[in-house]
């Protein structure tokens, strides 16, 4: 069990979920130390509706840094017991394809490694579920369905699921590693590529992205930013080294998921539903462009691939384990939507 007087270190504090974390944290009375790229990170919207800027509180240091830099680890990590590494980067295109390596596997190698030469007592590494594959039609897996294939649809999958298989190694030679796996997240905060499902929901409600891909049937996991933030409080709390742990909301599919938003917002939204190959071939467009010109892309074909195979999981065991609790989808959807008029962005 965590105490109120010991310090907390934190990767990946001022996005989205990491944000969210460090305003928890010191909501518990924790200290916390954040290690941030820039001096002064942008806080999330609205947050004068919250008690201000969560880096900006008392309890809250910031130290310059980047997890590719072991001596600002260092820096960062003297004096705390505990560990959130949170930093990874999840974005659908990089010009460098290194950088999911470098961010997602041998930044994790130095967290832990400085982790353990400072003998911090627990560190929280935040996965994702796509360690464990996509899951077959009208089933619903959990942490001990074994993945049924080496094939990835994304870089981004991939060097997570290597990043995973090694931290869960690091575990058995006696690191004190804890592994949430968190689903499709959303939720008040950044509206980045991170909260790309907060995004999703505004340009719905306004007409702008009425597309149900593959006609909407697959299916997904939603859950809620602040169960996200309560699983990993949890985890460090009462987790088992070794353990991973489904971080998780309800199953739904991309057309259930549309159906909440009008139910929430008293509306009837037009739906478009489109065939595998249209989405693709722009996906195609999108990272072609970007290869010749640098031009960001909207999607690349990888993450339309991601989207068109189910991804149903159950939480079964963080709540056993844990005692983690999510969030209905309807309540998460009206929390979020409610949030997106306060701050302007929907009427």
């Amino acid at each position: 069990m965590m105490e109120s007087t010991e310090r907390i270190f934190v990767t990946g504090g001022t996005g989205f979920i990491g944000t969210r974390l460090v305003q928890a944290l010191t909501e518990r009375g924790h200290r916390v130390r954040v290690l941030s790229r820039r001096a002064d990170p942008k806080p999330p919207p609205g947050l004068e509706h919250q008690g201000g800027d969560p880096l900006k509180h008392e309890r809250v240091e910031l130290v310059r840094g980047d997890v590719t830099d072991r001596d600002s680890l260092l820096e960062g990590m003297e004096g705390c017991s505990h560990v959130f590494h949170l930093a990874a980067y999840a974005k659908n295109w990089a010009r460098n394809p290194d950088t999911y390596f470098a961010m997602n596997v041998r930044s994790m190698r130095n967290v832990f490694d400085v982790a353990e030469q400072l003998s911090v007592r627990r560190v929280v590494w935040t996965s994702t579920i796509m360690t464990f594959g996509p899951t077959p039609p009208g089933v619903v897996g959990d942490e001990q369905m074994p993945r049924a294939t080496d094939t990835y649809l994304t870089q981004y999958e991939q060097t997570k699921t290597i990043a995973e298989r090694e931290a869960l190694q690091r575990a058995t030679e006696g690191f004190p590693v804890v592994i949430v796996n968190p689903t499709r997240v959303y939720g008040p905060g950044h509206l980045t590529e991170g909260n790309a499902l907060s995004t999703l929901i505004r340009d719905y409600d306004r007409g702008r992205v009425p597309v149900l891909l593959n006609r909407g049937v697959n299916v997904g996991n939603y859950v809620l930013v602040d169960d996200v933030v309560q699983g990993h409080i949890l985890a460090m709390e009462k987790g088992g080294v070794g353990q991973c742990y489904i971080l998780g909301g309800e199953n739904a599919t991309l057309r259930q998921f549309f159906r909440t938003i009008d139910q929430v917002s008293g509306k009837r939204h037009f739906q478009i539903p489109l065939l595998q190959v249209t989405p693709l071939a722009f996906a195609y467009w999108q990272k072609k462009r970007a290869e010749w010109f640098g031009t960001y892309p909207r999607i690349t074909p990888g993450w339309v691939r991601t989207f068109l195979v189910d991804w149903a999981y159950r939480t079964d065991k963080a709540e056993r384990e844990l005692g983690y609790r999510p969030t209905p989808l309807v309540e998460g959807v009206r929390i979020t939507y409610q949030w997106l008029q306060r701050i302007g962005e929907l009427p």
